[in-house]
């Protein structure tokens, strides 16, 4: 079973930046499609990057595009999450997530099937 676990969240001035990883002991890992989601106090869970599990197609929200990247090396088990010139706004928690979809990167929450815990992201202004 997939179980991700993340690391890498903190806390962080405006304009900053913070790199998220999320790895896993799983050797299938590298057959998933794996997701980065988040939620801030009050709201929804919601959409940030997906990159299919050949890492040859990436897929943005666009209140990221252009600041954040997701990455994965599979020969490590590890995907990553490179967030540049942060804000305010991205103060959330933020779930890893895995799914067994092999098409192109979902951003559905019902789509992933293994969570991690969540690592806490804080951008002060």
């Amino acid at each position: 079973q997939v179980q991700p676990v993340e690391s890498g969240g903190g806390l962080v001035q405006g304009g900053g930046s913070l790199r998220l990883t999320c790895a896993t002991a799983e050797r299938t890992f590298r057959t998933y499609t794996m997701g980065w989601f988040r939620q801030a106090p009050g709201k929804e869970r919601e959409f940030v990057a997906a990159i299919r599990w050949s890492g040859d197609s990436t897929y943005y929200a666009d209140s990221v595009k252009g600041r954040f990247t997701i990455s994965r090396d599979n020969a490590k088990n590890t995907v990553y999450l490179q967030m540049n010139s942060l804000k305010p706004e991205d103060t959330a928690v933020y779930y890893c997530a895995a799914s067994r979809t092999m098409g192109e990167p979902t951003s559905s929450t019902h789509e992933y099937d293994y969570w991690g815990q969540g690592t806490q992201v804080t951008v002060s202004s």
